[in-house]
């Protein structure tokens, strides 16, 4: 009579009987199966016919021997089944150790690796390939085009299966080097600004990249001096009237009163025929990086919205940029508070918005035994005139460096369980494009198949931490995951103090639906993952944010700052969960 099956048992019971046989307790279920009947003869069943007596103590001499079994003559059928009832809890109590008894789940985490000196090297060399002249590596551009071809590079090196996504996108291109200048003109204001004479007017030239930035979607223009374009003020914002009497001109808004975003900026000009846009920074990253100026940020425009305002297309005729905080205080002392003549605007901007560009999407993978799927990801586009060093090389950095090191865990223990799945993603500057295309176009197969998505960006603290603060958030959307990631950063904390007692490594719980205050935000490429699935599935991810970048999406995002040991803490422990899944059926 069979009692105990092996099939029937779980992981962790299995486990437990390898530990009390002494045996090896790594492996899939089947695995620790073999392990056990090849090593346990006999093991997989208890019979009943012995008719041996279950006594620590010898025969007593002179007596028969007499069965195990026939002192159960004397016991009732409930009373037998009383006493099987409670082997059972006593064995449950023992062998599955219950959490509702105190017991902690007994799971094997095995940390991986970690190489800083090799992530740095992903990151310089995937910032050499940014734009000649702004840096960056902008999506739809050559730049983009050449780094992903350096990650496909890079996976196939280290014996993935490769494949090369692209996407045609709406994405604006900047073309070339725009101007935006200032003509003050002397004698009166009846000097000319260009040609003979000009050398009586003040010209003054603000700097790209480092004074103004092109934004995203922006429309092209030519607007010189002598068409002596106007400018409204329009304060915070807020006042719609402003906005009403701006038709025409270019509006001039200061950060940042009831309309919060580009695309509440963007949408309302275009609602109102401006002639153009500039938002002036006057509240972020003051003080910070670059005296007392609040350096300009680049940021997208939910292009969407932004043809709803324009009446279904995009307004290719409506510049739009932004500008620091010392650049508008001498604009606005120019145009706006000027004790003599006024000055005259021009504004070249060579910029496409209203075509389709090709983005990219390098995945390498590692096939396991079945189809679910566990997939780590990071944005490798940047803003158009930085080299994002932090947002987001850092985290395709990571990427890499995970895939290297996960790689090595499978060539040394062989096939894992699920599949494992290294992609960065195109476009999510101007609206996580790369992802939310990727997740569309297999939809199916990740709605039955992806058990995990973890994301990568910005997972980087600053190298002058101790300035800027030195957390690290880590965060998910399952009590499972997270409570798989608390045991493992309690592991790293023990492991690899040397290095996670210089963090302060937080851990958070995001259960809610779309736009809660405890739900996943939308902010980045899990954003499709978790919730663009389909039928009302929610999607399981993990995150990571660092600290300190106050360079955030502007022209000093650079490896000067880079801080490559700051990448190991995410990178070993979501790789550590990652080696986990990989290898078990939980």
């Amino acid at each position: 009579m069979t009692v105990l099956s092996f099939e029937g048992l779980t992981v962790n019971e299995l486990k437990e009987m390898l530990r009390e046989a002494e045996l090896p307790v790594s492996g899939t279920k089947a695995q620790l199966i073999e392990r056990l009947q090849a090593n346990l003869p006999g093991a997989n069943t208890i019979s009943l016919d012995s008719g041996k007596a279950l006594s620590d103590g010898a025969e007593m001499e002179g007596e028969e021997s007499v069965p195990w079994y026939r002192g159960t003559e004397l016991l009732t059928p409930p009373a037998l089944i009383a006493i099987g009832v409670a082997v059972l809890m006593v064995t449950a109590i023992f062998v599955i150790q219950p959490t509702w008894l105190g017991f902690e789940p007994d799971y094997e985490y095995e940390l991986i690796s970690y190489d800083a000196a090799q992530a740095k090297n992903y990151a310089e060399t995937l910032v050499s390939y940014g734009h000649p002249e702004w840096e960056g590596r902008m999506s739809g551009t050559v730049q983009e085009a050449n780094t992903s071809e350096y990650i496909i590079s890079q996976f196939d090196a280290m014996g993935m299966d490769t494949t090369l996504h692209s996407y045609q996108v709406p994405m604006h291109h900047v073309n070339s080097e725009p101007s935006l200048r200032i003509c003050v003109q002397g004698i009166g204001g009846n000097s000319p600004c260009v040609g003979p004479g000009s050398f009586l007017s003040t010209i003054t030239e603000f700097q790209h990249r480092v004074d103004y930035v092109i934004q995203g979607f922006s429309g092209q223009s030519e607007y010189t001096f002598q068409q002596d374009v106007q400018l409204t003020y329009l304060g915070n914002g807020s006042d719609e009237s402003l906005w009403q009497s701006a038709t025409g001109t270019i509006g001039y808004v200061i950060n940042s009163g009831t309309k919060t975003g580009n695309t509440e900026f963007f949408s309302t000009a275009a609602e109102n025929n401006l002639a153009g846009l500039i938002r002036v920074n006057k509240d972020y990253n003051c003080g910070k990086i670059e005296g007392n100026d609040c350096v300009p940020i680049f940021k997208g425009t939910g292009i969407d919205a932004v043809m709803e305002a324009n009446g279904g297309s995009i307004p290719s005729d409506i510049p739009f940029i932004a500008m620091s905080k010392d650049a508008g205080e001498i604009l606005e002392a120019a145009i706006f508070n000027a004790t003599g003549a006024t000055g005259v605007l021009e504004m070249i901007m060579d910029v496409t918005n209203d075509q389709e560009r090709t983005i990219y999407v390098p995945c390498g993978e590692i096939k396991g035994k079945s189809s679910e799927l566990v997939i780590v990801g990071g944005h490798h586009d940047t803003v158009y005139h930085g080299e994002g060093a932090i947002d987001d090389t850092s985290g395709t950095a990571s990427v890499l460096e995970m895939a290297r090191q996960l790689s090595d865990v499978v060539n040394e223990t062989g096939t894992p369980e699920r599949t494992l799945r290294f992609c960065t993603w195109g476009g999510e500057e101007e609206g996580l494009y790369g992802s939310r295309a990727y997740v569309s176009a297999f939809q199916n197969s990740l709605k039955d198949n992806l058990r995990l998505y973890i994301n990568l960006d910005m997972n980087h603290v600053d190298a002058d931490f101790s300035a800027r603060g030195n957390s690290l958030r880590l965060f998910g959307n399952t009590p499972e995951d997270m409570e798989h990631i608390e045991r493992i950063t309690d592991l790293y904390k023990d492991k690899r103090s040397d290095v996670a007692d210089r963090y302060d490594i937080q851990l958070a719980l995001y259960r809610g639906a779309q736009g809660e205050p405890d739900g996943m935000p939308y902010n980045s490429d899990h954003g499709p993952f978790v919730y663009d699935l389909g039928d009302d599935i929610r999607g399981r991810a993990v995150v990571c944010y660092g600290s300190g970048s106050w360079e955030y999406h502007t022209y000093l995002d650079t490896m000067d700052r880079f801080n490559e040991e700051s990448l190991g803490v995410s990178v070993t422990i979501y790789g550590t969960y990652m080696r986990f899944l990989a290898y078990s059926d939980y």
